[in-house]
């Protein structure tokens, strides 16, 4: 079996999280989702369980973190052009996300930044890696 990662994020509504991460460019696996949880599909390995904070619960037993006012987490996705960077950010925008700080471009890398309606923040970046700076 191919190695997998899954990300499980407490929701407070798993619904408007779900539509929040398809316009992000997520799709949903309905096999593994009900009412209290949303596996969300971003590529054949990897995969956002979003659950509700009732059910994220039951797999812990440490309080779930404020997410809106703590960072807990930065979860990095990489994506093919700056152009698709943009165009996630876009239409994550248009669903309600906020974007905490402008676009970062380290000349090999450019990056933007997105929060969910929780306050969970993805990184999404393209990487130019011919463009890495190389040590003389």
């Amino acid at each position: 079996m191919a190695k997998q990662v899954f990300i499980n994020l407490a929701v407070k509504d798993v619904q408007k999280s779900m539509d929040f991460y398809t316009s992000l460019g997520f799709t949903n696996n309905p096999q593994f989702s009900d009412d209290a949880g949303k596996c969300m599909v971003w590529s054949k390995n990897i995969f956002v369980m979003l659950l509700s904070h009732e059910k994220f619960a039951s797999f812990t037993t440490k309080p779930i973190a404020d997410t809106k006012s703590a960072v807990a987490g930065l979860f990095s996705l990489s994506v093919d052009s700056v152009g698709e960077v943009n165009h996630i950010l876009t239409n994550g925008l248009k669903a309600g996300g906020t974007e905490p700080n402008e676009m970062r471009d380290y000349g090999f890398m450019q990056q933007r930044t997105i929060e969910d309606f929780d306050g969970h923040t993805w990184e999404i970046f393209y990487m130019d890696i011919s463009k890495f700076p190389t040590e003389q």
